[in-house]
């Protein structure tokens, strides 16, 4: 069964019809306005809760599966034996069924996390916890100009949620050209990301063979999943942190921000020893 079947399935709906007053040049009208719907969906791993997360309750496979990939629940999709969907009265049970070798390994991070659309670092116990460094990636190009400037021309028109009802974040893949893979819609720019990252290794697609784009910052988080799964470039609508751009070199992730038509910054390129000098 593939996620859209099962969202389907499920009988989740994704948006919701409000009555709203709207107001302009000083005149106001009352109008149906359409918004997303956002779930508390709780991740359970062989009968445990481990993660709450805020988000769209759509592509939940994506979702669950992308999680456990960039958190480093599970190493490859395989691993991932069984997935079930249950609504419950105050939100989504997503039941997930992984080895008993991955579960030890799970129950030793002790990693309890509440997140609110999203939350890369929540239940983590210590500083030290924090500094934990995926492994560096093989140095690649930097992605084309040109190539990403197509991707952000046609990404707006790509999000089908988002034009339909504003408040969502995207993320996408996209082939070395510029042309689009996949896409992926939430309301937390984490969940997006993750989402994208169970869509790519149910793919045939290849990580280190395109980019990823996304509407938001790019955050420690952010970065961090894209190492983790082995993708050599993210392209961010808005700017990343300090924590982000560090993390890139140490990573060696192509790390773009600001990503506009005809505009594009650069904050890491893996190809270039230095960009300043």
């Amino acid at each position: 069964m593939n996620n859209t079947d099962q969202d389907r399935e499920n009988n989740l709906p994704l948006q919701q019809v409000n009555r709203v007053i709207r107001t302009r040049k000083g005149a106001d009208s009352v109008r149906q306005d359409t918004v997303i719907i956002e779930e508390a969906v709780a991740l359970v791993y062989n009968g445990i809760s481990h993660a709450v997360m805020m988000a769209t309750p759509q592509d939940l496979l994506d979702f669950a599966l992308g999680f456990s990939l960039s958190e480093g629940i599970i190493g490859k999709a395989a691993d991932l034996l069984d997935f079930e969907v249950h609504r419950r009265e105050n939100g989504i049970e997503v039941s997930l069924t992984i080895s008993s070798r991955q579960f030890a390994r799970l129950k030793q991070q002790r990693r309890t996390l509440a997140g609110v659309s999203g939350c890369g670092l929540c239940g983590v116990e210590s500083l030290e916890q924090t500094h934990k460094q995926p492994v560096a990636l093989a140095k690649a190009p930097l992605v084309d100009f040109l190539s990403v400037e197509q991707a952000v021309a046609g990404f707006h028109s790509q999000q089908v949620l988002n034009r339909q009802s504003g408040g969502v974040h995207g993320a996408a893949f996209y082939h070395d050209n510029g042309e689009l893979a996949l896409l992926r819609e939430d309301v937390g720019r984490h969940n997006a990301l993750d989402k994208l990252i169970g869509a790519l290794a149910q793919s045939e697609l290849a990580p280190g063979q395109g980019f990823v784009l996304a509407s938001s910052r790019a955050s420690y988080e952010m970065v961090y999943k894209t190492i983790a799964c082995g993708i050599n470039h993210l392209v961010t609508f808005s700017a990343p942190t300090s924590k982000a751009i560090a993390l890139a070199q140490a990573g060696n992730l192509n790390l773009i921000g600001f990503a506009r038509e005809g505009r594009q910054v650069v904050y890491h390129s893996a190809s270039i020893k230095c960009l300043f000098c």
